[in-house]
């Protein structure tokens, strides 16, 4: 991506993984990961951005984790976090800022739409719309998503159509193997409960739940 020397915008809701280069400024909200070029960074509060940054001046509210390096200022502020082989000018850091120069594992986060329709007594392929794994130190086959509370239907992988699973991998997912079965009962609403782990175990904290929406069959 190029930013073509202007401001670009990363909104709560967003993830961008790639390289953005020769941009003015970047206001991170959501979640960036890869190759940073930018004259000012500002990571704001539940903002994160892991990778390679080279920056003017950096003003951390919420996780930057990488190489980093700032050829001025670096202000990380009381509820931001900076980890990793970092290089800066200047450092400014108030009370309850984090800067450490040892990377840590990072928790795979749970993102996607969380929304899914089915016809009644049918089956649907689950996407990485629906439901994805964000990790940026985790292979797709060594995360792994654990599934509870499925109600009015099973979860199966598309090799196993009649053998309920209740485990897959992120590479299941990208595979589209991965696949919701209603039980053909007169509901309009299904659903289960999801959480993702890394392969250390860390996981995207408390289960979610996917709706399903039960469509009458045509």
């Amino acid at each position: 991506m190029n930013g073509n020397k202007g401001v670009i915008l990363v909104r709560e809701d967003t993830i961008i993984k790639g390289q953005i280069r020769n941009c003015r400024q970047i206001d991170i909200y959501g979640y960036v990961e890869g190759d940073l070029s930018v004259g000012t960074l500002n990571i704001h509060k539940g903002g994160r951005f892991y990778g390679t940054v080279n920056t003017d001046s950096a003003e951390i509210h919420g996780v930057l984790q990488g190489n980093v390096s700032v050829k001025n200022l670096i202000n990380i502020r009381n509820s931001g976090a900076v980890s990793g082989k970092v290089k800066y000018g200047r450092l400014a850091m108030e009370l309850g800022g984090s800067l450490s120069a040892e990377v840590f594992s990072v928790p795979p986060t749970l993102v996607g739409d969380l929304d899914v329709t089915v016809e009644r007594g049918r089956s649907v392929r689950i996407s990485v719309e629906d439901i994805t794994a964000v990790d940026p130190d985790t292979e797709a086959q060594n995360l792994i998503f654990t599934v509870s509370n499925v109600r009015n239907g099973i979860m199966v992988l598309a090799s196993s159509p009649n053998r309920p699973v209740s485990k897959f991998t992120q590479a299941d997912l990208q595979a589209r193997r991965v696949v919701f079965v209603h039980d053909g009962t007169d509901t309009k609403m299904a659903s289960f409960d999801v959480v993702v782990a890394d392969e250390t175990g860390t996981t995207s904290g408390a289960a979610q739940t996917v709706k399903v929406t039960v469509k009458s069959r045509k």
